[in-house]
């Protein structure tokens, strides 16, 4: 079969790499892609936030299967417009998507069901926002509403940086996502990411991960997109993960499908786990990235099988094969992420390493250019690794971050710490 993926950064790369071993892939193009995805796949130069245009580039390239990627053109109705023009698409429809585009929505869904949550409050304006802080106290969360790129949320441990996120917000810093702040209470615990596949009746686990979402070691520095993962999380016991199917995921299956929004695709609950019980953070209705990279290098070929039969309907007639083993993935990101940084750098190395079903460097901001690769973004590779061991997995990491030479990125060195 034909099959396009759209996207270009490591989540996609990952997908590409797994969906690239199924012998019923035929051809892969992936847009817009990048440097390493265009080794395995054909890239195409495609508006991927325009459903127009990719119907017409599907029925131009006889596209069999139109996989997702992120989030943006889930909620731009991207999924709406393939499934409308015939097209087998993996990702939920735009009115399911919300649950990612609006933080807002997603806690009036948990009050509807009864999923446990962090206790909120919504405001679209700055001084009502602000005067609840100062009630409240710190440590208190602040986040914009819609999306931003990973970005628009502030763990404040003193009120006056909760003051200053509000101000950042609604003074345009992630546009029109800030234009609605929720304010959350401060969870303690552990978080981990559950993900599961849903075709709106069937939800079918398929694997756990922690990421490090600050930019340094310890935990350090500002939020990003995230720094590196494993996976399995071992805080997300066999226990941990039934309560959260049975309390939080679906149930909100079942309040989407009884608002006429039925789920379709990957849902990926981000939770806090304290004394054995997890409460939900947010959700996001795609892989995560980093997180895409260490559960696609654990499942291998099988992915598309299970992709295909979450969008045919019938995920109750696959199961999950899984490897008794564990992997982890470093992101490698420009200096100075995820403020300015600069662009065009030149990465070498790459080519000497290797690329098994064990170890592989997944590609997220590079492009191609008269043979050598540049780094074009913030978040710039993922070395990730397999291992029967977290530290062997772990160490083999490492060992392809330290053979990429790249003095103008970096990366944190204490991925896994929680777990080891």
């Amino acid at each position: 079969m034909n099959i396009l993926i759209l996207g270009g950064g490591g989540r996609e790369h990952a997908l590409a790499w797994a969906i690239k071993q199924n012998p019923k892939c035929d051809r892969l193009i992936v847009a817009p892609g990048n440097a390493g995805i265009a080794q395995i796949a054909e890239c195409a130069d495609l508006d991927i936030l325009d459903g127009a245009a990719v119907v017409a580039f599907c029925e131009a390239n006889s596209v069999d299967f139109v996989v997702v990627g992120p989030e943006a053109p889930l909620a731009a109705g991207v999924a709406d417009a393939t499934r409308a023009a015939g097209l087998l698409t993996f990702g939920p429809s735009q009115a399911a998507a919300r649950l990612e585009a609006s933080k807002g929505f997603t806690k009036e869904v948990c009050d509807a069901c009864g999923a446990p949550t962090a206790g909120y409050a919504r405001f679209t304006e700055a001084e009502a926002a602000r005067a609840h802080v100062r009630a409240t106290g710190a440590p208190i969360v602040i986040k914009a509403d819609g999306l931003a790129a990973g970005k628009g949320v502030v763990v404040a441990m003193t009120e006056a940086e909760a003051l200053a996120a509000i101000d950042d917000m609604f003074g345009g810093s992630f546009g029109a996502a800030g234009a609605e702040v929720v304010i959350e209470e401060f969870m303690t615990g552990e978080e981990a990411s559950f993900f599961v596949l849903t075709d709106g009746r069937t939800v079918l686990p398929i694997g756990t991960a922690q990421d490090h979402k600050r930019a340094f070691d310890g935990d350090e520095g500002p939020n990003t997109g995230g720094m590196g993962a494993y996976s399995p999380a071992p805080v997300l016991t066999t226990a941990v993960q039934r309560q959260a199917l049975d309390e939080i995921v679906k149930p909100t299956i079942a309040e989407m499908g009884r608002r006429g929004a039925p789920y379709s695709g990957v849902l990926y609950a981000g939770l806090m786990i304290e004394e054995g019980r997890a409460r939900l953070v947010e959700y996001n209705v795609r892989f995560g990235d980093p997180e895409c990279q260490v559960l696609m290098l654990r499942l291998g070929a099988q992915a598309l099988d299970l992709l295909l039969a979450c969008a045919e309907g019938r995920l109750d007639q696959v199961q999950v094969n899984w490897a008794e083993d564990h992997a982890l993935t470093v992101v490698m990101a420009a200096q100075g992420y995820p403020g300015s940084y600069r662009k065009g750098t030149e990465i070498r190395g790459l080519e000497a390493l290797p690329e098994t079903s064990r170890q592989v460097v997944f590609h997220a901001g590079t492009a191609a250019e008269e043979g050598r690769i540049l780094a074009t973004g913030g978040r710039v590779l993922a070395a990730t690794a397999r291992g029967a061991t977290l530290a062997e997995a772990q160490a083999a990491a490492y060992a392809m971050v330290d053979a990429i030479d790249w003095p103008e990125g970096f990366c944190r060195r204490d991925i896994g710490w929680r777990a080891l």
